[in-house]
């Protein structure tokens, strides 16, 4: 219950996002409401103890890629945060790090529902699952003002190598996710918990479909002023993505 409490808060807190755009402290909470959801479905998908471990470990990843990305310009290209968030120790805000746990979770659950078992497959499907999220994220962050591109690209302001370093970072996040999870999936099938994790990686679907409309929708109708090509390109990627997933989990 506790789980669809939060699930239902971030809808709510994505809706008040669109509506009050100058508000940042409603950006950190969706963030954190996302970083929470996830971990509780990934608890109850796994182990808490390896939801905390594949956790840690994205974030971990995620924070490094954007500490090397705003003093070198790689993998992302040439970017810096503004001061609007904090705290930001070594130039990277912390809810950027938790941003990439979060969704790096339930990007990984929809891969392994949609991919065949084994690598690479669902690796390289979790980290275009992953990527695919950041066609609504960069133009909403700019819009906000939260980070700057040295030279702006084609996409709403983002340069092409943006996506490329995601690309690149999903891998390596999907990579450790998987690690650390796929022995707790496969130590769970048949056990007395099998129910509980098909419930976890079900949450963990419906965290990133959520996502997925709620950015659609705002895009497109919220958000002042909407922004039709961004809300086509995010929800066509990601609702793909949600689509095969909840397909897959309707016809076992």
């Amino acid at each position: 219950m506790a789980v669809v409490i939060a699930l239902a808060a971030l809808v709510a807190a994505q809706i008040a996002t669109g509506l009050r755009p100058g508000d940042l402290r409603l950006t950190t909470v969706v963030v954190v409401l996302v970083a929470v959801c996830a971990l509780a479905f990934a608890a109850a998908a796994y182990t808490p103890a390896r939801a905390a471990g594949a956790f840690a470990a994205a974030v971990a990843a995620g924070f490094a890629a954007e500490w090397i990305g705003v003093r070198t310009g790689l993998p992302f290209g040439d970017y810096r945060y503004t001061d609007a968030l904090w705290p930001r120790p070594g130039g990277v805000p912390l809810i950027v790090a938790l941003a990439w746990g979060g969704m790096g979770l339930a990007a990984h659950a929809v891969a392994r529902r949609v991919a065949p078992r084994g690598r690479p497959a669902p690796i390289v499907t979790g980290a275009l699952a992953l990527t695919s999220w950041d066609l609504f994220l960069d133009p909403q962050m700019l819009r906000l003002g939260l980070w700057v591109w040295a030279e702006p690209g084609p996409y709403r302001g983002v340069p092409l190598s943006n996506f490329a370093g995601w690309l690149l970072v999903s891998l390596l996040v999907m990579t450790l996710i998987d690690r650390v999870t796929v022995r707790a999936e496969g130590a769970r099938a048949g056990g007395a918990r099998a129910g509980g994790g098909r419930t976890g990686a079900s949450g963990l679907v419906a965290l990133y479909t959520v996502m997925a409309v709620m950015e659609t929708v705002g895009f497109a109708v919220v958000f002042r002023p909407p922004d039709l090509l961004v809300a086509a390109a995010g929800g066509l990627a990601m609702g793909t993505f949600a689509l095969l997933a909840w397909g897959r989990a309707w016809r076992r």
